[in-house]
């Protein structure tokens, strides 16, 4: 009889561990690893001579509300005209998207109107062998881009070894439109921080990285997460490396509801797992750095779910002695504060330490959601727009 408890013991364990070092550990790790045997990479100045050609592209599928705002924030960025092509691809916009492109033909903005809606990672797949410029800067049409952050992207690219650069996105708010406080965006941009220090960045911001383009690899059709798969497709194939520039700045609205955000992480999720079939070979530890920080900080986390069903389901199990009996409770209680996050109203500073309850709780059950979407094969690569506010207050055009 006592053989049961002992193994649930065990089990309780193996899946608090992976929790325990996932969101705790692991910072702290990464931060110790990148002192001791990562470095800051010192961004070139820039070409001697002349600038890389670049090509601006934005895939958009029902944009009407964004996309001439989108449009005149591209023409307006720091970038030699000459060696500046801004590309919007529409997947099957059936509203007035490809009518406002058409708008801007004369000053050198091209479209390319694909009318069967096919996903964004098969449009950006078709796009490439469109595009003319050497490096590809890639965008979404509810991104602002600041006007200098296409020379902090491209300036990386004097360095032969570098493949993508990634930009740093801030938040805001689309009533505001200023900085909005959010702990998790905080939380990951550290990460990546630190991640690139130890030349294992994983993926990009999907509103602002640049690529070299004959470095690009299509990916499969009905990719999720195409920001994160193209530059880990790119290192699989080249070995070459990805860096992050915070210098290199875009503001992309929040999602406006609670709803609209679980679907995108639930989206997200689905995506991730997806991923694993393509980029699995980076799990390699002769990958190096970037097998530790894939598994440290997307698949470990991608699995929380699973852990967490577990810790509940054993501690109750063994509810009956302690110090699980405590465990349960305890984890009862920190889902019950995660609801009461939810139903509260959120913005209030007392309120941070339980809206990260609910940050944390609704983010494993969006993978949740995710995997189970990704299993039974009820996701493509296409996508609905979040709603958008018609323009960014604060943000220049």
């Amino acid at each position: 009889m006592g053989f049961v408890p002992s193994s649930l013991q065990v089990l309780f364990w193996i899946c608090a561990a992976p929790i325990v070092y996932a969101y705790g550990c692991y910072p702290v790790l990464l931060w110790c690893l990148a002192r001791c045997f990562g470095r800051r990479a010192q961004a070139p100045a820039g070409p001697a001579g002349e600038w890389p050609s670049l090509s601006l592209l934005v895939v958009a599928h029902n944009e009407e509300a964004v996309i001439e705002d989108r449009i005149q924030n591209a023409l307006a960025m720091d970038y030699p005209p000459e060696r500046l092509e801004v590309v919007v691809a529409s997947d099957g916009s059936s509203d007035g998207t490809t009518e406002v492109v058409r708008r801007f033909q004369g000053q050198g903005v091209r479209l390319l109107d694909y009318a069967e809606r096919r996903g964004k990672a098969a449009v950006i797949n078709a796009a490439m062998t469109e595009l003319k410029g050497d490096i590809v800067l890639l965008s979404d049409a509810n991104t602002r881009i600041d006007p200098a952050a296409a020379r902090k992207l491209v300036r990386w690219f004097g360095d032969p070894a570098v493949g993508a650069v990634c930009g740093q996105v801030i938040l805001i708010g689309s009533e505001t439109g200023q900085n909005v406080d959010n702990l998790y965006w905080t939380y990951e941009t550290y990460l990546k921080e630190h991640e690139a220090r130890l030349g294992g960045l994983l993926g990009a911001n999907g509103a602002i990285y640049a690529l070299r383009r004959d470095l690009y690899v299509p990916v499969p059709d009905g990719t999720i997460v195409d920001d994160f798969v193209i530059p880990l497709l790119a290192k699989l194939r080249t070995g070459c490396r990805i860096v992050f520039d915070g210098e290199a700045l875009a503001r992309e609205e929040i999602s406006p509801s609670l709803y609209a955000e679980f679907r995108r992480r639930a989206r997200l999720g689905a995506g991730g797992y997806q991923s694993l079939r393509t980029l699995y070979p980076l799990l390699s530890p002769r990958r190096g750095w970037v097998a530790f920080t894939l598994f440290s900080h997307k698949v470990l986390r991608w699995l929380g779910p699973f852990f967490l069903i577990g810790m509940l389901g054993t501690s109750a199990l063994l509810s009956d002695r302690e110090p699980y009996r405590a465990l349960l409770w305890g984890q009862l209680g920190f889902y019950g504060l995660s609801l009461l996050g939810l139903l509260l109203p959120g913005r209030l500073k007392v309120l941070r330490l339980l809206l990260l309850a609910t940050l944390f709780t609704g983010l494993n059950v969006a993978f949740l959601v995710g995997f189970w979407r990704w299993l039974w094969g009820r996701h493509d690569g296409t996508w609905v727009p979040t709603p958008r506010s018609v323009e960014v207050p604060g943000v220049p055009p």
